[in-house]
């Protein structure tokens, strides 16, 4: 079942887009609006200002001059306008008009305009074409006394002008608008294609499906390195599933083989006349029953190790790696094998010490098992490369070059040597490889003239 993806409170959370690319394509929307109408605001207001500064310089340029000519005292009662200005009117103290363009004769002065400078205006329409003024008042000294001199032009034009871009603006924005939301949804879905056919992939997969693979674009971006992640997770999982599979499978066949002696043991116990033989069966039965924990001590362990390991339940400590080969080997049952030993000093690691005992038990046991008549254990310390070396050695038979990996399999028996009735089950091996691993070491079989030397590595402690 698919998971619902969470909904925003309230009646705001309907309106939410719930897709990755109507999200997307929302924020590019609403982006490019914003954008757009901050662009045309702009674009009127400059529009509007430059418009507005052309005309107050050529009113401005136009009062100038007609105040220069009052000023000369060669005012006509006739002014022309120039480029850039509609109307002119010179108006003396007393608010007579001295002199007008055409457009203004016979006209009053332009009495609510009366203040110097260059300014706006809705007050002041002489050609009642009921549009701004852009008015200028230039006041010049003359032998008769002050003379107000205004200069003037309609803002029709520029009122025309931001008319005009205002409609292009409300019909482009729009327009640019809708494509830049059909170019982001498009694309957006184009590139959000290969996550759904991931998706749907993934959706498909399930515990009888690992072998499937999510298709991985040739894109070498971000949706391809996800692809390829998890491709390389399937490839675990896989192959976890297959270790699970195969040690189940293997688990099962090791136990039902002494379940099936140890039932028959005891049901020929519980019927048979002779005490002396029932006592037997029971020893016998005993000894099933031994073998059978140590077995599934080691299933644990293992299940353990594949887990993680535990750490959180063992913290690493430093641990006196020559003392504890040494206490170990000591302190092991005299057997038909001379054992003899090679230590270096003060060899320390950072680990697990129960495991890390476990893992040389290991491999004495191994070498014990197959051992004609020594086995040697030495232990160095590589500290060019930041390790310790130990080197398990016997004289048995050996273990064949295609071999060497194999017997780090579970359950892996090479020969009659390796059988059940000489207490191998298979698991030692894997179990040592295991913890070597855990400790960021390595265990392998490294050749030897004769016999079968294991070589198991762990890193140095820091001050080791």
């Amino acid at each position: 079942m698919r998971p619902r993806l969470p909904r925003l409170p309230g009646p705001l959370g309907r309106f939410v887009p719930r897709s990755v690319r109507a999200r997307a394509t929302a924020a590019a929307g609403t982006v490019l609006a914003a954008a757009l109408a901050l662009a045309g605001a702009g674009l009127l207001a400059a529009l509007h200002a430059d418009l507005v500064a052309s005309a107050a310089s050529a009113t401005r340029q136009q009062a100038d001059s007609v105040a220069q000519l009052a000023v000369q005292g060669r005012l006509t009662p006739v002014l022309h306008a120039g480029h850039g200005t509609d109307f002119l009117q010179a108006v003396d103290a007393h608010g007579t008009v001295l002199a007008a363009s055409p457009n203004l004769t016979g006209r009053p002065a332009l009495t609510a305009a009366h203040r110097t400078g260059s300014h706006t205006t809705d007050d002041v329409d002489p050609l009642y074409d009921h549009h701004r003024q852009r008015l200028t008042a230039v006041t010049a000294d003359t032998p008769s006394g002050p003379v107000t001199v205004y200069a003037g032009a309609s803002l029709r034009a520029a009122d025309e002008a931001l008319d005009i871009t205002q409609a292009a603006l409300a019909v482009a924005c729009p327009l640019l608008l809708l494509t830049g939301v059909v170019v982001t949804w498009r694309v957006t879905g184009h590139a959000l294609r290969p996550v759904e056919a991931i998706r749907a992939e993934v959706d498909a997969i399930t515990g009888q499906d690992l072998h499937r693979r999510v298709p991985e674009p040739g894109t070498a971006d971000e949706i391809a390195r996800l692809a390829a992640t998890m491709n390389a997770m399937l490839d675990r999982l896989e192959a976890s599933g297959r270790r699970q599979r195969q040690f189940i499978a293997d688990a099962s066949h090791e136990l039902r083989s002494p379940l099936a002696v140890l039932r028959t043991q005891l049901e020929v116990a519980d019927t048979h006349p002779d005490p002396s033989v029932r006592a037997e069966l029971v020893h016998g039965a005993l000894q099933d029953t031994d073998r059978l924990q140590s077995l599934a001590t080691d299933l644990l362990l293992l299940a353990r190790l594949d887990a993680g390991g535990g750490a959180e339940d063992r913290p690493r400590q430093r641990v006196d790696l020559t003392g504890l080969v040494a206490a170990t080997v000591l302190g092991r049952p005299a057997g038909p094998h001379r054992r003899t030993t090679d230590l270096a000093p003060a060899v320390a690691v950072d680990g697990i010490p129960l495991w890390l005992g476990r893992l040389l038990t290991n491999l004495l046991d191994n070498a014990d098992r197959h051992a004609a008549g020594a086995v040697h254990v030495r232990l160095t310390a590589d500290r060019a490369r930041g390790l310790a070396v130990l080197d398990v050695e016997d004289d048995g038979p050996g273990i064949p070059p295609a071999d060497r990996e194999r017997v780090f399999e579970r359950f892996t028996r090479l020969d009659d040597a390796r059988s059940r009735d000489e207490g191998g089950s298979g698991l030692g091996l894997p179990i040592a490889r295991d913890i070597a691993c855990h400790h960021g070491g390595t265990l392998v079989v490294t050749p030897t003239p004769s016999g079968a030397r294991l070589t198991a590595t762990v890193p140095l402690a820091a001050d080791g």
